[in-house]
C-alpha cells in the first residue's frame, strides 16, 4: 500500500515538474521576442552557417600572397593536402580545400574579367 501511494506522488511529481518546465519554457521565449534576443538569435546562427571563406583568408591558409601564381598555388595545396591526409587533421585538410575552391573562383572571375 506504501509503495502504491509513493510511487502516485512520484508521478504526479514529475508532471507538475514537467507542466513547469513547459511554462517557464514558454515564459523564457516570450521574453526573448519582447526583448529581440530571438531575432539576434537567428540572424546570428545564419550569418555563422553562411560564413564564406575571404580571399585574404584563403591565401594566409595557403601561404600564398596575391602575385602567387597558379601554379604554385596549386603545388602548395597539393603539398598540404596530402600532408594533412597521411598525418593531419581532417579540418585542417578541409580548411586547405575550401581556400583552394574560393582561389579558384577568384582566379576563374579574373580570367572571365579579362578580355581574350
Amino acid at each position: 500500500m506504501a509503495a502504491k501511494i509513493l510511487a502516485n506522488l512520484i508521478v504526479m511529481g514529475g508532471g507538475i515538474l514537467a507542466r513547469a518546465v513547459v511554462q517557464a519554457y514558454r515564459q523564457a521565449l516570450t521574453n526573448a521576442s519582447k526583448n529581440g534576443v530571438a531575432q539576434e538569435t537567428i540572424q546570428n546562427t545564419i550569418r555563422r552557417a553562411s560564413k564564406v571563406m575571404t580571399e585574404q583568408e584563403a591565401r594566409q591558409i595557403l601561404g600564398v600572397t596575391e602575385e602567387t601564381p597558379w601554379e604554385e598555388i596549386i603545388k602548395k595545396y597539393d603539398n598540404l593536402f596530402e600532408n594533412n591526409a597521411k598525418n593531419g587533421s581532417f579540418y585542417l585538410q578541409s580548411k586547405v580545400h575550401r581556400a583552394k575552391e574560393c582561389l579558384e573562383a577568384v582566379q576563374q572571375g579574373k580570367s572571365q574579367g579579362t578580355p581574350s
